[in-house]
């Protein structure tokens, strides 16, 4: 059928242009003979101001041939590290986070003998620290149930509802004039070295651990 021919040879995921996208490098360095996760915390001048994540950033389509590209690049730009000193051993699962984020987690080994070898952006990053790999597999994350709805109308600065959906309109049930939806989203959140490492970077990390734990096991 000349159907096959316009069908995905690979399916992605569709309504993903609606998407953030963006690529982070889970950083391991092996420090003290034992291998250590490194995190930096964002300036409280960018987006997500004083959280803790992961390097990484957004993909640029016109810079950036595949994700793994991204992951380096805005490693390199954030933590002045050289990029030959970054050995990337792998890819963990696709994030796609309900907030509209869809993050490409890569696995990467940084040849470093201390974190001053850094050399971080202060305009992106305030500092970076690392933990060491074992204390994740001690420490179990708290896990917090958020939950999410879809709002058809919202209330504005001056107090008016604005309709963003009109159910009415369109002749669908009455139930979906009214937010709907109710669904639980599990929020995983550690705390070590005084930081809270939460949202997608912990759900990563959670990931991560899990992986290294099938080793031993």
């Amino acid at each position: 059928m000349k159907l096959k021919k316009v069908l995905p040879v690979i399916p992605g995921i569709n309504g993903s242009e609606e998407f953030f996208k963006s690529a982070v490098l889970v950083m391991l360095v092996l420090l003290d003979d034992e291998y250590h996760l490194v995190f930096q915390k964002r300036a409280l001048t960018i987006r997500q101001g004083g959280e803790i994540c992961f390097p990484g950033g957004q993909h640029d389509p016109l810079t950036d041939p595949d994700y793994e590209h991204t992951a380096i690049r805005e490693t390199v730009e954030e933590l002045g590290i050289a990029r030959e000193k970054l050995n990337i051993i792998g890819k963990l699962d696709t994030l796609v986070a309900p907030m509209g984020a869809i993050i490409n987690p890569f696995v990467g080994l940084a040849e470093l003998q201390s974190l001053a070898e850094l050399n971080p952006d202060s305009k992106e990053v305030d500092y970076v620290f690392s933990v060491p790999v074992s204390l994740f597999q001690k420490v179990k994350p708290d896990v917090y149930d958020v939950r999410y709805k879809n709002y058809p109308s919202f209330i504005d600065e001056h107090g008016n509802e604005v309709i963003t959906f009109p159910a009415r309109e369109l002749g669908l049930p009455e139930r979906y004039t009214k937010p709907w939806g109710d669904r639980s989203y599990k929020v995983y959140a550690y705390k070590v070295h005084g930081e809270i490492i939460w949202g997608s970077t912990a759900r990563i990390v959670y990931d991560f651990i899990r992986r290294v734990n099938l080793l031993q096991s």
